[in-house]
């Protein structure tokens, strides 16, 4: 029965796990929620302004939120299946910042526009959406804007709603290539390239928006606390991933210490390099790391902490593992000791969490350049949401994006100098 099984999914492992985990999804959203307090709280998710940070937990209740979550990622499957695309190491990451920011921010609403966006510049350059179905599901990063503008216009609804979708489809139009050039700037060490292109978008908007005298302001609506039913169903959820991959394949691991000696620079999609058993073992490795880091300092599972922790499992099948995410992990952690800064303050548990975008330069130059990336990545985090009022719900990747840009090049030429001098001192 085991080896039918395992039959029926080989080569359909991560489409199954992904229809799995929207499932469960709505499963705990019923029975968290009676279906009234379900409709309801998706009516506030939908009405409510969502930048950052909105944490849907707090503001709609847990039911909604995982509710929310399903369809979302319910939506990104339909998307991707619709385009008939292998369900790959990159499918997972789209799949998983999806649902994750489902919990404080994406809502199967706001996210049309950019979806629309995206299909007309695809339609303008006469491509199939398949060439682009990733970027504008990495490109919802946007959907704040939408509700924003509703809220922050001084016209009739009407008017504003129609300014917004058009802001939303224009935001959704532009970004294809704003991050084709984005991703040359970091050379990818930054896994979340959409957040860095978004991020300068919505930077962009935001100084437009106040040259008319209107601004946007941060939001922050935060749930505090660790219910142990959550956290419970977090480590039977990630341990599940990881015993899913293990039952496909036995001998994974071998594949697994080969995947972890990857560097992760992107693009490094591990399904296609070692294969969905290994990277299902690698995801369910770092998303028990990050739930237990959050538990041992004392963090909240929030609507976002549990969103950033998801993303990271998604990325955990392209570029990031469990090697090479501990040291900017670490470095976030060891920058509280020096700063006035503390584990558990909100942005830096999201941090935190989102260093490993950074856990490419960890893996090419080092567990000391992979703290020192953790540092400069907390430092940055904290204050760079300021500069686009919380349009941009990938701060974390615009922080990343940052650094990476700073710090790389940094590295490469103290290496190059280093090889030098070590060159002319053989030859002497």
């Amino acid at each position: 029965m085991t080896e039918k099984i395992r039959d029926a999914l080989k080569g359909k492992e991560m489409f199954a796990f992904s229809i799995a985990t929207a499932l469960l999804l709505f499963i705990a959203a019923f029975l968290l929620a009676p279906p009234k307090e379900l409709l309801r709280g998706m009516i506030i998710i939908v009405l409510t302004r969502d930048a950052l940070v909105t944490d849907y937990f707090e503001l709609a209740g847990f039911g909604a939120a995982f509710f929310n979550a399903g369809l979302v990622l319910s939506l990104a499957i339909l998307l991707i299946r619709r385009q008939k695309i292998p369900f790959t190491g990159l499918t997972m990451a789209v799949l998983f910042i999806n649902a994750g920011f489902a919990l404080f921010g994406k809502n199967p609403v706001n996210v049309l526009p950019m979806l629309l966006g995206t299909w007309l510049y695809a339609r303008f350059h006469s491509s199939g959406m398949n060439r682009y179905i990733y970027t504008a599901l990495f490109g919802s990063c946007l959907a704040p804007i939408v509700t924003e503008l509703i809220y922050l216009l001084p016209f009739s609804f009407a008017v504003n709603l129609a300014v917004a979708v058009i802001v939303g489809i224009f935001a959704g139009f532009v970004l294809p290539p704003l991050s084709v050039h984005t991703a040359s700037m970091h050379m990818g060490y930054n896994l979340f390239n959409m957040g860095f292109a978004g991020g300068l978008f919505a930077f962009v908007m935001m100084c437009v928006l106040q040259s008319f005298g209107l601004e946007s302001n941060n939001v922050f609506i935060w749930s505090y606390g660790r219910p142990f039913w959550l956290l419970a169903g977090l480590y039977l959820y990630f341990g599940a991933a990881a015993l899913f991959g293990l039952s496909m394949d036995r001998n994974c691991m071998h594949s697994l210490r080969k995947l972890m000696r990857h560097p992760g620079r992107a693009v490094a999609d591990f399904v296609l390099m070692d294969g969905a058993p290994a990277t299902l073992v690698n995801m369910g490795m770092i998303g028990l790391l990050c739930t237990t880091y959050i538990v041992l300092i004392g963090g909240d599972l929030s609507g976002p902490v549990v969103g950033a922790i998801l993303t990271a499992f998604g990325f955990a099948a392209f570029g990031g593992h469990a090697a090479n995410y501990p040291p900017v992990l670490a470095g976030v952690l060891l920058s509280t000791f020096f700063t006035h800064m503390q584990p558990t303050t909100p942005g830096i548990q999201m941090g935190a969490v989102f260093a490993i975008g950074l856990a490419p330069i960890a893996g090419q130059f080092g567990i000391l350049a992979g703290i020192i990336a953790g540092m400069l990545h907390a430092a940055v985090t904290v204050c760079s949401s300021s500069l686009y009022g919380g349009l941009n719900l990938y701060n974390n990747g615009f922080s990343t994006g940052l650094v990476a840009i700073v710090l790389v090049p940094t590295l490469e030429s103290f290496i190059k100098g280093f090889r030098t001098k070590k060159e002319q001192k053989n030859k002497h």
